[in-house]
């Protein structure tokens, strides 16, 4: 194995999730260059490393050195330190800053930062302000440094260290050696895996309690992202017990011993995450109440308001539409659902007009931002999420909602809109904040993709038949020569969808995954600009079934951006793993984060790129006004490209145009309510690229991917223990 003691150059490649580094480096004591691969805990131009490793031949790239080991140095020569600093690995000094640094202290810089940095007061152009970001940067800089050095060969990334600092502070190490595996439950992004590597480096055994607790909390939350409330604890037992590698008494023990804390076990056999469990119970009973007519008096609408109706507003009803009416004025919770062109949105305006007639207030209310901006612009009424109408509040120690069974939502009507994105946390978190006598409306496509969050709320309240349900089937004659919503009907229905002769929906036959990507771009950035008129970022979404492959979510992103918004002089970027980001890309929120008040699966676009500070800016539409929100580099995770996401991630969205590939290569996803779900997103155009065969698998797979959930039996038969 050789020693080299050289100077990183420019890092060439590097995958922020395991570290795997690419680097061009500068061997002291020679002019030459050469190529090293290997782990890096860090890597930025300028370091000083000394190497283990050894030499090896790429057939393409030539003659590299495999790092098996990496130390780190710092540099002694001015120009040296001037490009150390310049990286940007101390926050808050960039290139500018670095050379004024270098230019006053000379060789002495790291050493004046480390001592005294107060001394920077010296600089021309430093404040107070400046000084003190710069002097806690370095103090962070060098705990995450001690972290980075303990978690060496563990696949911690810098991110990861930085996140373990800022929730430990000066006892993070301490706190892991003590039990890592609170890594996984504490730190967002550090899952089980990392945390099982470190305990294992640390000695802890395959079954040590710690382990297998970890293992069971774990493997519940990967059930619960499956959309299952609940799991069956002999099932579960044996699955994670070969996933651990332990007995599966041992799973079973700790699952059982874990019950009324982290877990509930519910009738000896349903292992529940126990938030989910009390959100399960807590929906059940407050919805009993909510339907509990006993609490207040209601009348349906006369005849007479109905007719004024017709005459002021200009809104004439069908039968259907008339029933749902009154649902809504003569029940304690009522549900609304019916697919597109069936005329739901003209059935709220009815029920908003007739409850502001009689001077009640109303309130409007979507699960995202997207759809609560669609609510508002269909009904010309002010609409907000539902975590803004719920007052969300983060604090140091998570977050919580102002609103709740102690301050309620001050309102007679409460319509929701998008009921099938809701999951039972949010639905128990919203029922805790409706006043019993406040009549609640719910409005939704059943046949919508289910929630991303676990349950499977729309349909079990509908399923439990103890809310009062109206579904609207028919099709109203300005949308039945409409492409998208009869083809939409037809797919729902198990018919094939007519692919020709219609002029908002467009089917073109592609066999090889190369040629449909190639079509779908073709399509989004030049044909349907061009003959539409519509904006190929804000106008037009490439949705796709799959993230993998060369016709997914990831490929077709990668294609779109270079159409799009290709990389230029004037555009500076940030790079993340193997994602760089540029000012003008289309990107979405991953994960929710409470502290920016960004959601999974909002959408923005990058509107500021500030190299010098490693930081960027993105702008989320909102119905109040889009929000900018900063990033700081280590936080470009949370974010993804955009110009292509996946047709579970547009649910509640609505866009000009959809360009959508189905082909035989996305077997796997081919069901037919992902078909339609992704049709109905659009709302004048669609386009599909692909094959018949591949439409008639997905149209014939009416499969829905079963969610273990106990709400529906909860509303049928009672809760007897109550929540």
């Amino acid at each position: 194995m050789e020693r080299i003691e050289a100077t990183i150059q420019r890092v060439t490649f590097r995958n922020e999730e395991n570290l795997f580094t690419v680097v061009r480096l500068k061997v002291d004591g020679t002019k030459a260059e050469v190529t090293a691969t290997g782990k890096f805990p860090t890597a930025k131009a300028g370091q000083l490393v000394v190497l283990m490793g050894e030499w090896t031949v790429h057939p393409t790239y030539g003659r590299q050195l495999a790092v098996a080991e990496v130390e780190y140095t710092e540099p002694k020569t001015k120009k040296g330190i001037e490009k150390y600093l310049a990286s940007g690995i101390i926050p808050g000094i960039g290139p500018s800053k670095a050379k004024a640094i270098v230019e006053h202290f000379g060789t002495d810089a790291l050493e004046v930062l480390d001592e005294d940095p107060s001394r920077l007061l010296e600089i021309k152009g430093f404040g107070d302000k400046m000084v003190r970001k710069i002097a806690k940067g370095l103090f962070e800089h060098k705990a995450v440094e001690r972290i980075m050095v303990f978690l060496r060969g563990h696949g911690a990334t810098q991110s990861d260290a930085i996140k373990i600092y800022k929730a430990y502070g000066e006892r993070a190490i301490e706190t892991i050696k003590e039990n890592p595996y609170r890594l996984a439950a504490e730190i967002r992004g550090i899952g089980f895996k990392k945390s099982d590597a470190i305990a294992s480096e640390l000695g802890f055994r395959s079954n040590h309690p710690y382990r297998v607790m970890s293992g069971v909390s774990h493997f519940l939350m990967a059930d619960s992202d499956e959309g299952h409330c609940y799991s069956d604890l002999d099932e579960f037992s044996l699955r994670v017990a070969g996933q651990l590698g332990v007995d599966e008494n041992d799973v079973r023990k700790a699952a059982v011993s874990m019950d009324g804390g982290e877990v509930a076990l519910e009738d000896g056999h349903r292992l529940f995450w126990a938030p989910l469990w009390y959100g399960e119970r807590g929906v059940a009973k407050l919805m009993s109440k909510l339907t509990d007519t006993g609490l207040w008096k209601l009348e349906g609408p006369s005849e007479d308001e109905m007719a004024a109706l017709g005459a002021e507003c200009g809104l004439e009803l069908a039968d259907a539409q008339k029933a749902a009416v009154r649902a809504a004025m003569s029940n304690g919770v009522s549900i609304l659902t019916g697919g597109p062109g069936t005329g739901k949105t003209t059935t709220i305006k009815a029920i908003i007009a007739l409850y502001e007639r009689r001077g009640s207030k109303v309130l409007l209310a979507a699960p995202t931002g997207r759809a609560a901006k669609r609510m508002s612009e269909a009904t010309g009424k002010p609409a907000m999420t539902i975590h803004r109408l719920l007052e969300f509040q983060p604090r140091e120690d998570g977050w919580r909602f102002a609103k709740d069974e102690n301050n309620t939502i001050k309102c007679d009507a409460l319509i929701v809109d998008e009921m099938s994105m809701v999951d039972i946390m949010l639905m128990y978190s919203l029922l805790k904040a409706v006043k019993p006598g406040t009549v609640l409306v719910l409005v939704g496509d059943v046949d919508q993709l289910p929630s991303v969050g676990p349950g499977n709320v729309l349909r079990d309240l509908i399923d439990s038949k103890t809310i009062a349900t109206t579904e609207l089937t028919e099709i109203f004659r300005q949308d039945s020569q409409s492409g998208i919503v009869t083809n939409a009907h037809r797919i729902n229905e198990g018919e094939f969808p007519e692919l020709w002769g219609k002029e908002d929906f467009r089917f073109v036959q592609k066999e090889e995954p190369a040629e449909v990507a190639s079509a779908i771009i073709d399509l989004a950035c030049r044909i349907l600009p061009y003959k539409l008129g519509f904006d190929p970022v804000s106008q037009i979404q490439v949705l796709s079934p799959m993230r993998k492959g060369t016709a997914g979510v990831e490929n077709l992103n990668l294609l779109l951006r270079e159409k799009l918004n290709p990389q230029r002089k004037e555009r500076p970027e940030l790079k993340y793993g193997f994602t760089s980001f540029r000012r003008g890309d289309k990107v979405m929120q991953t994960s929710n984060n409470y502290d920016k008040l960004v959601w999974n699966g909002d959408m923005g676009i990058v509107t500021y790129v500030d190299a010098e500070e490693a930081e960027l800016v993105v702008s989320f539409p909102d119905p109040e006004g889009d929000r900018s929100v900063k990033y700081a580099q280590q936080e470009l995770d949370q974010l993804e490209l955009a110009f292509c996401i996946s047709i579970h991630k547009s649910q509640g969205s609505e866009y000009q145009a959809v360009v959508m590939p189905i082909t035989t290569s996305h077997y796997m996803m081919l069901r037919r309510n992902l078909v339609y779900t992704g049709i109905t997103r659009a709302r004048s155009y669609v386009a599909i690229v692909g094959t018949k065969k591949a439409m008639a698998i997905a149209i014939r797979n009416a499969s829905v991917a079963e969610r273990r959930t106990r709400l529906a039996h909860r509303l049928r038969e009672g809760d007897p223990e109550g929540v």
